[in-house]
C-alpha cells in the first residue's frame, strides 16, 4: 500500500514538471505556504488588537502598528516558509506529501526560491522597524532565525523538534503586541506571554496529529519526529492527551491576567471548547489510526479560532465597559 502511494505521488510529480523552466509566480507563491502565513498574520493581528485595546494608542500609531503587525509578520513568515522549503528540498523530494512542491518538481529554481525567501524576510523586518521601531523588528527576526536555524535543522535528528518549532510558531501574538507600543517594557507584561503560551501548547497536539498521519512520509524524508521513533504510538498519543489537557487552564489564563478581558465570554468558551477538544482526543487514543489522528487535527483547527475569537469579543466588551 505504501509503495503504491509513493509510486502514485511520484507519477504526479513527474507530470507536474513543466516543459519550460521560466519563473512561475504561482509556484513561487506556493513556496510561501499561504495557509501557514495566513495563520501567522491572524494571530499577530490578535496580539495587536488586544494590546491596542489595553493601551489605546493615537490613531496614527494605531494605523502604523497595524500595518507592521500584518505586513511585517506576514512577509517575514512567507519568507521563512520559502527558505524552509529551500533548505528541505532534497528531503521533500523523497516524501509523497511534499514531492509535488515547486522545488522537487522543478517548477522553480533553488536560486529563485532562496532570493525570494531572503528578500521577504528582510522586507518584513525592515517594514516593522520603519513603522514602529526595533522591538517588533527584533521579535520578527528572532522568529525567523529560530525557525530556520533551530527548528528546521533539528527535525532530522531530534524527536523533540515539534517542541522547538512551537516556539517560533507561538511568537506572532507577541509580535502584534510589540507593534502597539514599540517598547521593551510592554513585553515585560504577562499579556503577550499568556497569548504565546496558548499558541505554544495548542501546536503540540495539532502537529503530533499531523506527524502521526504522515509518519511514513516523515520516515522516508529522514525526519526523526516522535511518531517515527514511537511506532506503537503510546507516547505520541499520550502527549496529545497531555497537551490537550494543559490547554484547558492555559486558555483561561488571559482573562485572569489582562485587564482588558473581563472573562464574561472568554472563560466559559475556553472551558467548554477545551473540554470538548480534550474529550475528542481522549476517545480515539486507544485505536490510534490515521483517521483518528485526522479527527484530532480537525478538532484542533476548529478549537483555535473559537478560543481566539472569544478573547477578541471579550476584550471588546471590556473596552466598552471601561
Amino acid at each position: 500500500m505504501q509503495i503504491s502511494r509513493i509510486e502514485s505521488a511520484a507519477a504526479s510529480a513527474a507530470m507536474a514538471v513543466p516543459e519550460a523552466r521560466g519563473i512561475s509566480f504561482a509556484a513561487l507563491y506556493e513556496t510561501t505556504k499561504p495557509r501557514i502565513t495566513r495563520l501567522v498574520t491572524i494571530t499577530s493581528a490578535m496580539g495587536f488588537g488586544l494590546a491596542a485595546l489595553s493601551y489605546r494608542p493615537a490613531m496614527v500609531d494605531l494605523v502604523a502598528g497595524f500595518i507592521a503587525a500584518i505586513l511585517g509578520s506576514g512577509l517575514a513568515a512567507a519568507g521563512a516558509n520559502t527558505l524552509n522549503q529551500w533548505m528541505e528540498r532534497s528531503r521533500d523530494a523523497r516524501m509523497p506529501r511534499t514531492m509535488t512542491r515547486p522545488l522537487p518538481t522543478g517548477r522553480v529554481t533553488p536560486i529563485a526560491v532562496l532570493m525570494l525567501g531572503v528578500e521577504l524576510c528582510l522586507l518584513g523586518v525592515a517594514l516593522a522597524w520603519a513603522l514602529v521601531g526595533i522591538v517588533p523588528a527584533a521579535i520578527i527576526a528572532a522568529t525567523v532565525l529560530s525557525y530556520l536555524l533551530l527548528y528546521t535543522p533539528s527535525k532530522p535528528g531530534l524527536w523533540s523538534s515539534t517542541w522547538i518549532g512551537a516556539v517560533p510558531g507561538a511568537l506572532p501574538p507577541v509580535i502584534g503586541w510589540g507593534c502597539v507600543t514599540g517598547t521593551w517594557s510592554s513585553l515585560a507584561e504577562v499579556g503577550p506571554w499568556a497569548l504565546f503560551t496558548i499558541m505554544f501548547v495548542w501546536q503540540i497536539p495539532h502537529f503530533l496529529a499531523i506527524a502521526w498521519m504522515y509518519k511514513d512520509d516523515y520516515a522516508a524524508g529522514g525526519y526523526r519526529v516522535l511518531p517515527v521513533v514511537d511506532r506503537t504510538g503510546r507516547w505520541t498519543w499520550s502527549m496529545m492527551v497531555l497537551w490537550a489537557a494543559i490547554l484547558l487552564p492555559v486558555t483561561v489564563l488571559p482573562p485572569l491576567v489582562m485587564d482588558v478581558t473581563p472573562g464574561f465570554v472568554a472563560v466559559p468558551v475556553a472551558v467548554v471548547a477545551g473540554a470538548w477538544f480534550l474529550w475528542s482526543t481522549i476517545r480515539v487514543t486507544r485505536s490510534r489510526t490515521r483517521a483518528d489522528a485526522r479527527k484530532v487535527l480537525i478538532g484542533s483547527v476548529i478549537y483555535l479560532p473559537i478560543v481566539l475569537m472569544a478573547l477578541v469579543v471579550d476584550a471588546g466588551i471590556g473596552a466598552l465597559l471601561g
